[in-house]
């Protein structure tokens, strides 16, 4: 399978597991260094792209930005496109139809320009409108060489009740990607997106079952969204877990590792993020499935340092990635 890594800056990378790394999409500012290294190691360094969807119906503004994106790269000497585009559109507008012009017009440019170059495309966890991101999903997967499936922040809009629970709950992500290929659209056109990073949610209440509570926080027309909590690295995570009031504990319906933690002023947390146990789960799915390949969002988000404890439990995330 392949490995697709979002970078958003710093020297991390040195210590990645290059023998697993077939792209890089830089995030963070250009580093010649880390293109030249990737191209070492025979890896595709692609850059981010984005842009409104208002400025994108009309044609001559989809042509002008292309053409500034083809340049950018063959500049940077860089081997392609992520186009990362998570804005609102409605499946009756003209911006429905621009995006998925948008990246047909984008891959042609890019493979005629740039032979070889690769051109991807990000999409939510679910096809299901998700964050009124309503797509020509199976037109864009026709119009690139494949998608990168988002599977994570998948609390970003809470139907049911507002409590802190798995950042991708493993039913719901698989289901996600059944949604995509029911769609008639290849498994070899998917790439996973798994989280290295986690949800700290501060509790109105903490039950004596260990569900958490949180204040209602719209967000795109659900009455809860994970923006109740904060984001946290997992190198944050392994750090602060061992002084938890919990330790790590395990929801094996959402097959997610979770803690729970007091902070200075009394007030309850828990924390739910991915692991190399939940992790795994899903990257065999994906083996099983014949998706193209699996990602995660942040490469970044590990302890790189030469601490044993740390090196182990870094090795541990790459590893996952290989059922």
């Amino acid at each position: 399978m392949q490995v697709f890594v979002f970078d958003v800056g710093g020297k991390t990378w040195k210590f990645y597991d290059w023998s697993q790394i077939t792209t890089i999409a830089t995030f963070g500012k250009y580093d010649p260094e880390l293109l030249c290294y990737a191209h070492s190691k025979g890896s595709r360094v692609v850059l981010k792209g984005d842009v409104p969807v208002k400025e994108i119906v009309d044609a001559a503004n989809r042509t002008a930005w292309i053409a500034q994106q083809v340049d950018l790269a063959k500049n940077q000497y860089m081997d392609g496109i992520n186009i990362d585009i998570e804005q609102e559109i409605d499946e009756t507008s003209p911006e429905y139809y621009a995006l998925t012009a948008l990246v047909k017009e984008t891959t042609d440019a890019f493979h005629s320009e740039i032979p070889g170059s690769q051109v991807t495309f990000d999409v939510a966890w679910s096809p299901a409108c998700v964050d009124k991101r309503c797509y020509n999903y199976s037109g864009i997967a026709d119009a690139c060489d494949f998608l990168f499936v988002m599977s994570y922040d998948e609390q970003s809009q809470i139907w049911t009740d507002c409590i802190a629970g798995a950042n991708a709950p493993y039913n719901q992500t698989l289901d996600g990607y059944d949604s995509y290929i029911n769609m008639n659209i290849e498994p070899k056109k998917l790439v996973m997106g798994v989280p290295w990073y986690g949800y700290d949610y501060k509790c109105l209440n903490l039950s004596k079952e260990l569900v958490c509570f949180l204040p209602n926080i719209p967000f795109r027309g659900a009455p809860c969204s994970d923006a109740a909590g904060s984001q946290v690295p997992y190198r944050v995570i392994m750090k602060q877990v061992n002084s938890s009031i919990s330790g790590i504990l395990w929801d094996e319906e959402q097959k997610a590792p979770y803690y729970d933690y007091k902070d200075p002023l009394g007030n309850y947390h828990q924390v739910w993020y991915d692991d190399p146990q939940s992790i795994s789960l899903k990257a065999l799915y994906a083996k099983k499935r014949g998706l193209r390949g699996i990602g995660m969002w942040n490469g970044n988000c590990l302890d790189y340092s030469r601490d044993p404890v740390a090196v182990q439990q870094t090795e541990a995330m790459w590893q996952a990635l290989r059922p």
